[in-house]
């Protein structure tokens, strides 16, 4: 072995599933919440949320090592911008709820990574409406502040805000409604189908009428192979759902979307992009092993693939909308007039 080798790049990977654990932690313990209004001690933080001194100081210290905290005077702990912005519950973009779903939901599944390698199926399926539903129910409306500037962003690019004739939005593997809410709450002329399995839509619903939008929604209770979409929509979102159907069924889910658009309508695709290579981003290509472990056929797909999934569907100019504050740019691609 080399000398100048070090160990460090293997190493630094060796705790790499402690933080979002710690995060989770603080939140379920209102730590970051209860430091919302100001810096505090660690006695008083233990008091506060009626745990161990020790506890609360030794798990503030490895957040501060995050540079989520900061130590204003000793003994004493402030939030850092970020966790002031994201992780104090109720701030309009609180992404705590996403960290709450760790311990039970989402790291659990890694576990048995070694095996799921080898035969190449995940232990349970979420991409599957009996054991998907009952997953998603739990998960999509902590999610929603992770793709909502994105949503608000896309209604922007859309120019809504300026629509005088009614805009219908076809909503795929709803969800939250994230999207489609995002769009409608953009101007009156929208109106929604939203399509999701029956046990998610309650969900859909719910966050809607919390937006002042839920009057214009309809909701179609069924899986995308078999959903009726409708047609003459102007625009179809699909967010965050073709990594976990896989080559053949995203093909399949593109032509169907196409043939449920009015001619000059927009499709916008949210994705977790790698490379055409696949060598980086790392987000994109760890990603995939998240659908290796919990989808049968998922996978992440660069934009070249999907670009050219879009043109065999009917599609033209497929294109990155790369200004948009999301972790990878949308594509979007439309249907001849």
């Amino acid at each position: 072995m080399p000398h100048s080798l070090n160990p460090e790049k293997v190493l630094q990977f060796s705790f790499a599933y402690a933080p979002p654990l710690m995060i989770e932690a603080a939140v379920r313990l209102g730590l970051f919440d209860a430091l919302a209004n100001g810096a505090k001690s660690a006695d008083d933080l233990a008091a506060e949320t009626k745990t161990s001194v020790r506890g609360v100081r030794i798990l503030l210290n490895g957040l501060v090592g995050l540079e989520l905290l900061s130590h204003p005077r000793p003994g004493h702990y402030q939030l850092s911008p970020e966790a002031d912005a994201f992780l104090v519950r109720g701030r309009p973009a609180y992404l705590g709820g996403f960290f709450r779903h760790a311990s039970t939901q989402l790291i659990p599944k890694w576990l048995t990574l070694t095996e799921i390698v080898r035969s190449g199926k995940p232990a349970v399926a979420v991409n599957a409406e009996g054991e998907g539903a009952a997953f998603f129910e739990q998960f999509v409306e902590d999610i929603f502040p992770l793709s909502r500037r994105a949503a608000m962003g896309l209604a922007d690019h859309l120019n809504l805000a300026a629509a005088t004739v009614p805009v219908s939005v076809l909503d795929l593997a709803a969800g939250s409604g994230v999207w489609s809410v995002s769009l409608a709450e953009k101007s009156k002329q929208v109106h929604v189908m939203a399509v999701d399995w029956p046990g998610v839509l309650p969900v859909t619903k719910r966050v809607a009428e919390r937006h002042g939008v839920g009057d214009r929604f309809t909701f179609v209770a069924g899986d995308l192979d078999s959903a009726n979409f409708g047609t003459g929509h102007h625009i179809a979102t699909l967010g965050h759902i073709l990594h976990s159907e896989g080559i053949e069924r995203s093909k399949s889910l593109l032509k169907k979307t196409f043939a449920a658009l009015a001619p000059g309508g927009t499709i916008a695709i949210a994705e977790w992009l790698v490379n055409d290579d696949r060598n980086g981003p790392p987000p994109g290509l760890i990603f995939a092993v998240n659908m290796l472990v919990n989808t049968e056929r998922g996978d992440t797909f660069s934009f070249g693939e999907i670009a050219r999934w879009l043109t065999a569907a009917g599609f033209t100019n497929p294109r990155l909308v790369e200004e948009l504050p999301c972790p990878s740019p949308l594509i979007l691609a439309t249907k001849p007039g």
